[in-house]
């Protein structure tokens, strides 16, 4: 069980639960009735349709053993596994030692069919079929959630079959946001910018883009690019890897291509997290899963 903020906390679970037990033991022998002897049974007192009453019969006796049978396994249960409180229980069982075994257990029984591929360098995985399958196996149990199904992505989610790739679409970059993962941030701007200011800043982006927008103004949205994002996404707007800076002058976008969504961008802001896997999955599918995921921009 989890540390408790306060030891208080510990004692406070362990003495209610304590507690309750002892109480439902109390319930039972102070509610038991004698075995009826065949003489006439009480009644409770409650009574429907004028003649309809409630007996106080006993309770049979294989229910009242049942009831102390319940109770005597809570106890034991506790004395053996984790609830009272931070005590560990004398087996000294727990649900991470639980997971950590059996995920053991997996990696012996699996870990030697994806280390046959971890000799091979990522570009020639990426032709091999055998391990293109593999791989494939390994991005729908862990990728999907956030990429889809078809590896095409999501607002904020990266489409991974294109070429427009944040930090680098090379093998060996691949393998790395795939091991330690990615953090990328675009401060919000409206504050700086003034309504007017974002509006103009959005007409430029998405003239960068190719599109048709209010010359006017983009002119004045170029104005303030060059003052306060060249930084980061160049002075052309082909944006920077080495900070996850996006190229604006392509047709792929991020969180949506809509105006009201690029000026939203650049009013608010946004914050992209790609979690981290190679402390979970190992240097072996980290290096398959990268092999995959490099083959579905080649391929396009």
């Amino acid at each position: 069980m989890a540390d408790f903020v306060s030891p208080g906390w510990h004692w406070f679970i362990a003495i209610v639960t304590v507690i309750s037990l002892a109480a439902c033991l109390w319930l039972i022998f102070a509610n038991r009735a004698g075995k009826s002897t065949g003489g006439k049974v009480g009644v409770t007192g409650h009574k429907w349709d004028e003649d309809l009453e409630e007996l106080n019969n006993p309770l049979p006796r294989w229910w009242f053993n049942l009831f102390l049978l319940t109770v005597f396994f809570g106890f034991v249960y506790l004395t053996l596994y984790p609830g009272l409180g931070s005590f560990a229980g004398v087996l000294g069982w727990s649900q991470t030692g639980q997971y950590e075994q059996e995920i053991a257990a997996a990696n012996a029984a699996y870990d030697p069919l994806f280390e046959r591929f971890a000799g091979s360098e990522i570009p020639a995985l990426a032709d091999d079929a055998d391990a293109l399958r593999a791989g494939e196996r390994l991005f729908s149990t862990y990728c999907t959630t956030c990429h889809g199904s078809d590896a095409r992505g999501a607002p904020g989610f990266p489409n991974l079959r294109d070429d427009a790739w944040l930090w680098g679409g090379d093998p060996e970059t691949i393998k790395q946001t795939i091991t330690n993962g990615r953090a990328g941030a675009m401060p919000a701007w409206e504050a700086a910018l003034g309504e007017d200011g974002v509006r103009n800043v959005a007409a430029y982006v998405e003239k960068l883009a190719g599109r048709e927008v209010d010359e006017e103004w983009a002119a004045l949205g170029k104005e303030k690019f060059d003052m306060m994002c060249v930084a980061c996404h160049q002075a052309d707007g082909t944006g920077n890897p080495a900070l996850g800076a996006p190229n604006l002058t392509d047709d792929a976008w991020l969180y949506g291509a809509s105006t009201h969504t690029i000026r939203e961008t650049i009013a608010s802001g946004r914050n992209g997290v790609m979690p981290p896997h190679g402390e979970f999955l190992g240097e072996a599918k980290v290096h398959l899963l990268a092999a995959y995921v490099y083959s579905l921009s080649k391929d396009e």
